[in-house]
C-alpha cells in the first residue's frame, strides 16, 4: 500500500457515549497494522468534498480495527454519527506523528473534553505507568473513564461545575501527580498550562494540537501553525504533516 492511499473500511460497531459524542470501530487491517497513538485519520463522507479529520482513539492490530470517538461539530460529523454498522466509508490513515511512548517512564496524560480520546491509546501502551487527569464541562460530558481504568491507568476527573470529581481545572489535578513526561490534548488554555507544568518540573511535554485539516497530508496549507526550530527561529509548520503531536518546546501557544 502506497503512502497516503485511502481504502473503503467497514463500520463494525457504533454507539453513542453522550448526547453528541459517538464511539465507532472500523475494520481496516491495512491501517491498524501501522497505526500509533496520537495519529489521526481522514474520513470521507458521501457528498462531501473534504474529509473529516478524526483522532485515532484505539488500535486493535490483532483484529485489524481502529476506534474513533468523535463529537458532532458540524454537518459532516452529524452525518458521520448517523452511519450504521455495515456501512463502508473511505478512510485515509494513519496520518501524522503520534506520541513517543516509553513504557519505562511514568507518564501524565492530561486531556480536556474531546481531547481525551487520543490519549486512550497511550494508556493502552503504558498501563500502570499512566496517570490520566481528564477534564470535562460537567458529569454528563464525562467519557472513557472506565476505559482508562480498565487499562490500569490511575484516573482523576475534573469538571468545570463540580458535578463530578474535582471542581475546577484539570491542570489543578495534574499538579498533584509525580511523572517523568507529559502527554496532553485539549483546548489551548489547557495545553498552555500543561506546557508550563512540564517546564516547572523540568520534564518533557508533548502536545497534540487541533486545527482544521482539509487534506491531512500538508498539501493544502490550511493547518499552518507557528513553530520554533531547533535553533529557536520561528517558522510555520503544519499540524497534519509535522504533528499533530509536537514537543512543547517547539510550539508557540
Amino acid at each position: 500500500m502506497k503512502k497516503f492511499d485511502s481504502l473503503p473500511c467497514r463500520l463494525y460497531t457504533a454507539r453513542r457515549l453522550t448526547a453528541d459524542v459517538f464511539d465507532f470501530w472500523f475494520e481496516c487491517p491495512a491501517f491498524a497494522e501501522g497505526a500509533l497513538p496520537g495519529q489521526f485519520a481522514q474520513i470521507r463522507l458521501p457528498g462531501h468534498t473534504l474529509r473529516r479529520p478524526i483522532s485515532i482513539c484505539g488500535i486493535d492490530k490483532e483484529r485489524g480495527m481502529l476506534r474513533f470517538v468523535f463529537q458532532i461539530r458540524g454537518g459532516g460529523t452529524a452525518e458521520l454519527a448517523e452511519c450504521e454498522p455495515g456501512d463502508e466509508l473511505e478512510i485515509l490513515a494513519p496520518l501524522g506523528w503520534g506520541f513517543p511512548i516509553d513504557k519505562t517512564k511514568r507518564t501524565l496524560l492530561i486531556g480536556g473534553g474531546i481531547g481525551v480520546p487520543p490519549l486512550l491509546g497511550c494508556a493502552a501502551g503504558l498501563r500502570e505507568k499512566a496517570a490520566a487527569c481528564l477534564g470535562f464541562r460537567n458529569r454528563d460530558a464525562v467519557i472513557l473513564e472506565e476505559d482508562f481504568k480498565g487499562l490500569g491507568a490511575r484516573v482523576s476527573i475534573a469538571t468545570d461545575d463540580g458535578s463530578y470529581g474535582h471542581k475546577g481545572l484539570v491542570t489543578g489535578l495534574a499538579e498533584k501527580e509525580d511523572f517523568d513526561v507529559i502527554f496532553a490534548c485539549g483546548p489551548t488554555p489547557m495545553l498552555k498550562a500543561a506546557k508550563a507544568l512540564g517546564e516547572s518540573r523540568g520534564v518533557p511535554c508533548f502536545l497534540s494540537l487541533e486545527e482544521r485539516m482539509a487534506c491531512g497530508i500538508g498539501a493544502c496549507l490550511g493547518c499552518a501553525t507557528p513553530l520554533l526550530g531547533e535553533d529557536g527561529a520561528p517558522y510555520f509548520g503544519h499540524v497534519c504533516k509535522d504533528g499533530p503531536v509536537f514537543d512543547s518546546r517547539r510550539v508557540e501557544l
